[in-house]
């Protein structure tokens, strides 16, 4: 099992946040399934101020590049994806066309 944390701003208006909540307190089936055929096993979505934080679990042979090319081939990913874009907003520092940025763990008590 692998696990990865990743970063992403909702655009600072609270109207706007109040409705990309509503969304996944009622994400489409679709989305949910397409999301366990990639290989997530659980996927969390943290929220502080505009801040999003992603908590995913996956199997050991997950990859981003074998989801990306599943959402790119899928209708219902690419409308929700289009959907969301409306709520969303680059970190600083994100490449062209990324959303979620993967995040650099400093620091864990495991050994």
């Amino acid at each position: 099992m692998k696990n990865y944390l990743l970063a992403l701003d909702l655009k600072p208006d609270p109207a706007l946040i109040r409705e990309y909540e509503d969304y996944h307190r009622a994400v489409w089936p679709e989305i949910l399934e397409s999301i366990r055929e990639s290989g997530i096993i659980r996927m969390e979505i943290y929220r502080t101020g505009n801040r999003l934080c992603m908590v995913l679990q996956t199997t050991d042979d997950f990859s981003f590049e074998r989801k990306s090319h599943l959402d790119v081939a899928n209708a219902k990913v690419q409308q929700w994806e289009a959907l969301m874009e409306r709520f969303q907003q680059r970190l600083p520092g994100a490449a062209p066309g990324q959303k979620w940025v993967p995040m650099e763990r400093i620091f864990t008590t495991a050994s």
